[in-house]
């Protein structure tokens, strides 16, 4: 790619990232833009940034794979691995941050994704060496882990060649069946897959989990994560291309958790989000497109296969389906977002809670199941078109940091903040939610809610009998939720709802699919929708009574029928 090699070559990977030099995604510009960003952070020493960018130990694990490590197969048999610019660039991030204070590494979790035959098993072979023997951990424990023991087998297999093929790590490192041990450190690298008798006892300091997409749930990935609590700086490690999607697979929620931190809807300074593939709305038969999928064309991966594979696509749509899978990275049947966060972000707007004190609003009530997110939206119509809109969340206390490693999002955070009410208990407090409704219907003026009355009947009547609230019955199929759902969409998209920007609400818009049905009527899609969508659900709610105030009143209701 021309590279100044004057330049370390993951910094000329970055410069033509950002230079336009390197054709790369959206999500690995982000990623650049991420790293570059965090290193302007720690010149600055800004004190919520508590990492430092080290260039020896970012340089470790590239020196250790391309001095030690050789190709066992194809055309680079025993020639030692030399890692292009783009894969020096992910372990330079990867290892490069480290703590302030203990000099530890940062990334926990790195999620990986590229197209086939781009040389993700061979380097993460070598990673495995690398975490066994090199990164000075006393009796390492590393797994390369997958569904099925045959898959997890390849990247230790590799590994395994390469140990023989390589006369310092045979000198140091012993093969027995499928251990490879180092004795002098007490460490080992074995194969691991969801087929052992029991996964008891591990205790990790790297886990590599291949082909991710293949993993049912997150079952697996969530053994080796908490095992590797009494380690200094585990990491697990997780390469994948795309696959099939499924609402329980541990690959779409890392990569939907992965592209939420590089848009900044969340943030976790410890998990690093790599995403090679072709961005929504490219051309796939633009050949021009193919390296954002695939960074080691004209390496590893053949420009004159990728055009044969694409020529036999276009002619066989189960070919084409593969294709667009396992070489340009698209999910099958991946879920499309309803709208895209950027434009409800638009939509934010200076105002506070007290200015509109006794001003005259519509709720929508969402309630949960006794453990999940339960939200309350009160919509504000004002002059001329425009909604303003506020949000209110409960979870239950006792479960909020169970529920942050569920959904890998920070509740316990956005309660310290505020942005989350936590009731007393393991269980949502139906009575907690009621009281605090009939507070903020004295301080503004609620003329009604509307709820769906699954799992909300008993607190819908006493609203309503009790308190004297007016209540509206609004269930979540098609004929209810299509047009406010569309009527919701069309004030975003035209600037006309404003909200106040509370993270937990642009979270749960970020997670929100349509379905459709064969009339063109659409609702919120809870099977494909990422996540929790409950406070978009009670928005829409509290728009569709909102919108209805100013409905034509029917005369005979207000002066009841005339005889003659």
């Amino acid at each position: 790619m021309g590279s100044d090699r004057r330049k370390h070559p993951a910094k000329c990977y970055i410069d033509g990232v950002l230079g336009g030099g390197v054709v790369a995604g959206r999500r690995i510009k982000l990623a650049v833009e991420r790293h570059v960003r965090d290193l302007e952070r720690a010149d600055q020493n800004d004190p919520a940034f508590p990492y430092r960018f080290d260039r020896k130990a970012a340089q470790r694990p590239i020196d250790f794979i391309q001095e030690f490590c050789r190709h066992s197969k194809g055309e680079w048999a025993g020639q030692p691995v030399r890692l292009e610019d783009w894969q020096q660039f992910c372990f330079w991030v990867a290892f490069g941050w480290v703590e302030k204070d203990t000099g530890y590494r940062r990334f926990r979790t790195v999620y990986k994704k590229v197209a086939r035959k781009n040389g993700k098993s061979t380097e993460t072979s070598g990673l495995g060496l690398y975490l066994l023997v090199g990164d000075g951990e006393p009796g390492a424990e590393v797994y390369s882990a997958a569904t099925k023991k045959d898959q997890a087998k390849i990247i230790h297999g590799e590994s395994v060649s390469m140990v023989r093929k390589s006369p310092d790590l045979s000198a140091e490192l012993t093969v027995v069946k499928n251990n490879i041990s180092h004795v002098a450190s007490a460490s080992k690298f074995e194969p691991l897959s969801s087929e052992h008798e029991t996964l008891d006892g591990l205790n990790v300091h790297g886990g590599l989990l291949d082909e991710i997409h293949a993993h049912p749930n997150r079952g697996l990935f969530d053994v080796l994560e908490t095992a590797t609590g009494s380690r200094r700086q585990p990491l697990i490690w997780g390469i994948t291309t795309a696959g099939v999607v499924t609402k329980a697979s541990i690959a779409l929620e890392l990569e939907e958790y992965g592209d939420k931190i590089l848009r900044g809807i969340i943030r976790d300074e410890r998990f690093l989000p790599l995403m090679w593939d072709i961005d929504e709305g490219d051309d796939p038969w633009d050949e021009r497109n193919w390296r954002k999928a695939n960074p080691n064309l004209g390496v590893s991966c053949k420009l004159d296969d990728l055009r044969a594979k694409a020529v036999k696509a276009r002619e066989t749509p189960a070919a084409q389906n593969n294709f667009f899978c396992k070489h340009l990275n698209v999910w099958s049947n991946s879920r499309s977002r309803w709208v895209a966060v950027e434009r409800w972000d638009a939509c934010r707007r200076d105002f506070t809670l007290d200015e509109l004190a006794g001003e005259e609003c519509y709720g929508g009530l969402d309630l949960s199941t006794t453990t999940d997110v339960s939200a309350f939206t009160l919509v504000f119509p004002r002059d001329g078109g425009l909604f303003l809109a506020a949000a209110w969340y409960w979870v239950p206390e006792e479960n909020a940091d169970l529920r942050a490693r569920r959904d890998r999002v920070p509740y316990p955070q956005w309660i310290r903040e505020g942005h989350i009410e936590a009731t007393p208990g393991n269980v949502i407090d139906y009575e907690f939610i009621e009281h605090r409704v009939v507070e903020l219907a004295k301080r503004f003026r609620l003329r009604e809610i509307a709820a769906d009355p699954w799992n909300a009947t008993q607190t819908l009547q006493r609203l309503q009998e009790k308190h004297g609230l007016k209540v509206a019955e609004m269930r979540q199929g098609f004929v209810s939720m299509s047009a406010p759902m569309k009527h919701t969409q069309a004030l975003v998209l035209s600037g006309k709802l404003g909200h106040l920007g509370d993270p937990v609400t642009r979270w749960m818009w970020d997670n929100v699919s349509a379905k459709t049905d064969p009339a063109g009527n659409i609702k919120p899609d809870k099977e494909k929708s990422a996540e929790r969508i409950d406070g978009v659900v009670s928005l829409i709610m509290g728009v569709d009574r909102a919108a209805l105030r100013k409905a034509p009143v029917n005369p005979y209701e207000k002066r009841g029928l005339l005889s003659v």
